[in-house]
């Protein structure tokens, strides 16, 4: 299968690009520099010039494929919703060139937002997206689920907000600097509320495994652990680095934390189990705590 993917340079992104190649597909990547067109080339991949802001790029590589996995999306959580509204754009320019023919397209967001649709409830995959919302990415779900049944096979992958792994430049590395940086590792309240986790390298297998079977309509959870209480997080941070750990109120929340102050008390159980049953994905990587105590988070 020549597959198409988006964000392919990135954390997950070039980990997908790895299990793909080794699983014997063709890759292209997008590529929006001549350094990332030269980190696809140098691992075996194509590249495609273009980005997420040119919709003709998009609409290019993917009427070029058998398939695509839609891993870009642009981070700025200063200004979330339009980051959310860009992503929306480049779902509807990759399920233009892939209708009617039956392609998979595999869409990524991410289990928060089961906060937003499911609140105080273990998220599950048969929780679907309100078709009505325009909130960032539960938007993007609604126009892959739209576009299986205008003949896409288009599923969507939740991802943990901790998706781990050495090169992580993501929420847990921001508590670890955090940390550094005010000199005490903090939680919200008793720190009893819980994210799910995914090694990265699990998360890829699963992405490979979505755009080889997934059926049209799939909702995945990549989740391997349920959830893992921010407590234990911080707590394995302070004695890391050495610092004292404390709980903190909501109020003080934005203080501390900045733009993760939204996320940081957030109580996201994630359940996996009917992922596993479609596709067969098993985990084998290690869980988040594991992988903390290897020590390449806090290596200087």
């Amino acid at each position: 299968m020549r597959v198409f993917v988006t964000g392919a340079t990135g954390f997950i992104g070039s980990a997908v690009v790895r299990e793909l190649l080794e699983a014997g597909h063709q890759v292209v990547g997008l590529a929006r520099s001549d350094t990332a067109a030269s980190a696809l080339r140098a691992v075996g991949a194509e590249a495609h010039r273009g980005s997420l802001d040119d919709p003709d790029s998009l609409h290019e590589g993917a009427a070029a494929a058998d398939g695509v996995i839609h891993l870009a999306f642009n981070h700025d959580f200063s200004d979330y919703v339009a980051s959310g509204k860009l992503d929306l754009r480049a779902v509807g320019a990759l399920g233009a060139a892939l209708e009617g023919t039956g392609k998979p397209l595999v869409v990524t967001s991410g289990t928060l937002m089961l906060t937003m649709m499911a609140p105080g409830r273990l998220g599950t995959e048969e929780i679907a997206p309100d078709p009505g919302s325009v909130a960032p990415r539960i938007a993007s779900e609604s126009a892959a689920m739209a576009l299986a049944a205008r003949g896409v096979r288009a599923s969507v992958v939740r991802l943990s907000p901790t998706v781990h792994g050495e090169g992580d430049k993501g929420f847990v590395p921001s508590l670890i600097g955090i940390a550094r940086e005010s000199g005490v590792s903090a939680f919200v309240g008793d720190g009893s509320n819980r994210w799910p986790a995914v090694h990265r390298l699990d998360a890829a297998h699963l992405f490979r495994l979505a755009v080889e079977a997934a059926p049209a309509g799939s909702i995945l959870h990549g989740a391997a652990e349920e959830g893992v209480p921010l407590r234990d997080i911080a707590e394995l941070i302070g004695r890391r680095l050495k610092l004292p750990t404390v709980g903190i109120t909501t109020e003080d929340a934005s203080r501390r934390f900045g733009f993760l102050a939204a996320a940081v008390p957030l109580d996201n159980p994630t359940s996996s189990v009917l992922t596993r049953k479609l596709l067969g994905w098993r985990p084998v990587h290690p869980a988040l705590v594991p992988d903390l105590e290897a020590g390449h988070y806090f290596n200087d």
